[in-house]
Protein backbone atom coordinates (compact mmCIF):
# COMPACT_ATOMS: atom_id res chain seq x y z
CA UNK A 1 0.00 0.00 0.00
CA UNK A 2 1.81 3.45 -1.14
CA UNK A 3 -0.63 5.44 0.75
CA UNK A 4 -3.55 5.04 3.00
CA UNK A 5 -6.67 3.76 1.18
CA UNK A 6 -8.97 4.67 4.38
CA UNK A 7 -7.86 7.90 4.59
CA UNK A 8 -8.41 8.66 0.79
CA UNK A 9 -12.11 7.00 1.07
CA UNK A 10 -12.71 9.47 3.60
CA UNK A 11 -11.91 12.33 1.80
CA UNK A 12 -13.75 11.22 -1.69
CA UNK A 13 -16.43 11.27 1.13
CA UNK A 14 -16.41 14.55 2.25
CA UNK A 15 -15.54 16.25 -1.33
CA UNK A 16 -18.77 14.29 -2.53
CA UNK A 17 -20.36 15.44 0.04
CA UNK A 18 -19.81 19.12 -0.79
CA UNK A 19 -20.60 18.22 -3.82
CA UNK A 20 -17.30 19.41 -5.04
CA UNK A 21 -15.92 17.85 -8.72
CA UNK A 22 -12.16 16.28 -9.09
CA UNK A 23 -10.29 14.48 -10.52
CA UNK A 24 -8.08 11.77 -8.62
CA UNK A 25 -4.69 11.23 -9.92
CA UNK A 26 -1.56 9.10 -8.32
CA UNK A 27 1.42 10.82 -8.43
CA UNK A 28 4.60 11.30 -5.60
CA UNK A 29 3.68 7.82 -4.44
CA UNK A 30 0.72 8.60 -3.54
CA UNK A 31 -3.05 9.99 -4.46
CA UNK A 32 -3.51 13.54 -5.52
CA UNK A 33 -7.04 14.88 -5.74
CA UNK A 34 -7.49 17.47 -8.54
CA UNK A 35 -10.05 20.61 -8.54
CA UNK A 36 -10.61 22.72 -11.22
CA UNK A 37 -7.12 21.36 -12.64
CA UNK A 38 -4.98 21.86 -9.81
CA UNK A 39 -3.81 20.20 -6.87
CA UNK A 40 -6.24 20.45 -3.38
CA UNK A 41 -5.61 17.81 -1.55
CA UNK A 42 -3.66 14.42 -1.48
CA UNK A 43 -2.23 11.35 0.75
CA UNK A 44 1.09 10.83 0.94
CA UNK A 45 1.77 7.09 2.89
CA UNK A 46 -0.11 7.75 5.94
CA UNK A 47 -0.20 11.85 5.57
CA UNK A 48 -2.64 14.18 4.28
CA UNK A 49 -1.60 16.70 1.97
CA UNK A 50 -3.18 19.55 1.46
CA UNK A 51 -2.38 22.99 -0.33
CA UNK A 52 -3.32 25.74 1.47
CA UNK A 53 -3.21 29.42 1.49
CA UNK A 54 0.67 30.22 1.67
CA UNK A 55 -0.45 33.44 3.91
CA UNK A 56 -2.05 31.35 6.90
CA UNK A 57 0.94 28.87 6.38
CA UNK A 58 2.89 29.44 9.51
CA UNK A 59 -0.65 29.59 11.63
CA UNK A 60 -1.29 26.33 10.00
CA UNK A 61 1.99 24.52 11.01
CA UNK A 62 0.96 24.95 14.77
CA UNK A 63 -2.06 22.76 14.33
CA UNK A 64 -2.10 19.18 15.82
CA UNK A 65 -0.03 16.98 13.31
CA UNK A 66 0.38 19.48 10.69
CA UNK A 67 3.99 20.26 9.51
CA UNK A 68 5.53 21.92 6.28
CA UNK A 69 5.69 19.89 3.22
CA UNK A 70 8.91 19.12 2.59
CA UNK A 71 8.89 16.19 -0.06
CA UNK A 72 11.63 17.25 -2.28
CA UNK A 73 13.80 17.71 0.85
CA UNK A 74 12.80 21.44 0.70
CA UNK A 75 10.25 23.28 2.26
CA UNK A 76 7.00 24.12 0.09
CA UNK A 77 5.10 27.04 1.64
CA UNK A 78 1.30 26.76 1.43
CA UNK A 79 1.56 22.78 1.22
CA UNK A 80 1.40 21.22 4.52
CA UNK A 81 1.16 17.68 5.81
CA UNK A 82 -0.98 16.40 8.26
CA UNK A 83 -0.31 13.24 10.22
CA UNK A 84 -2.51 10.70 11.13
CA UNK A 85 -3.13 12.34 14.99
CA UNK A 86 -4.13 15.43 13.22
CA UNK A 87 -6.83 14.20 10.79
CA UNK A 88 -8.03 11.35 13.33
CA UNK A 89 -11.75 12.94 13.52
CA UNK A 90 -13.84 13.84 10.51
CA UNK A 91 -14.25 17.39 12.26
CA UNK A 92 -10.30 17.74 11.72
CA UNK A 93 -10.08 16.23 7.90
CA UNK A 94 -12.62 18.12 7.02
CA UNK A 95 -10.91 21.62 8.46
CA UNK A 96 -7.86 20.44 6.73
CA UNK A 97 -9.90 19.90 3.02
CA UNK A 98 -12.30 23.09 3.55
CA UNK A 99 -8.47 25.34 3.36
CA UNK A 100 -7.32 23.89 0.50
CA UNK A 101 -10.89 24.15 -1.35
CA UNK A 102 -10.89 27.95 -0.11
CA UNK A 103 -7.56 28.30 -1.78
CA UNK A 104 -8.31 26.78 -4.69
CA UNK A 105 -9.66 29.31 -6.92
CA UNK A 106 -6.48 31.35 -6.12
CA UNK A 107 -3.88 28.71 -6.65
CA UNK A 108 -2.11 28.79 -9.66
CA UNK A 109 -2.61 25.51 -12.15
CA UNK A 110 1.15 23.54 -13.09
CA UNK A 111 -0.85 22.78 -16.22
CA UNK A 112 0.90 23.98 -19.79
Amino acid sequence: MAYNEFLADRVRIILHEKNQSFIEKKMMGGLVFMVDDKMCVGIVKEDLMARIDPDIHSKAITKKGCRTMDFTQRPMKGYVFVNPEGVDMDEDLEYWINLALKYNPRAKSSKK
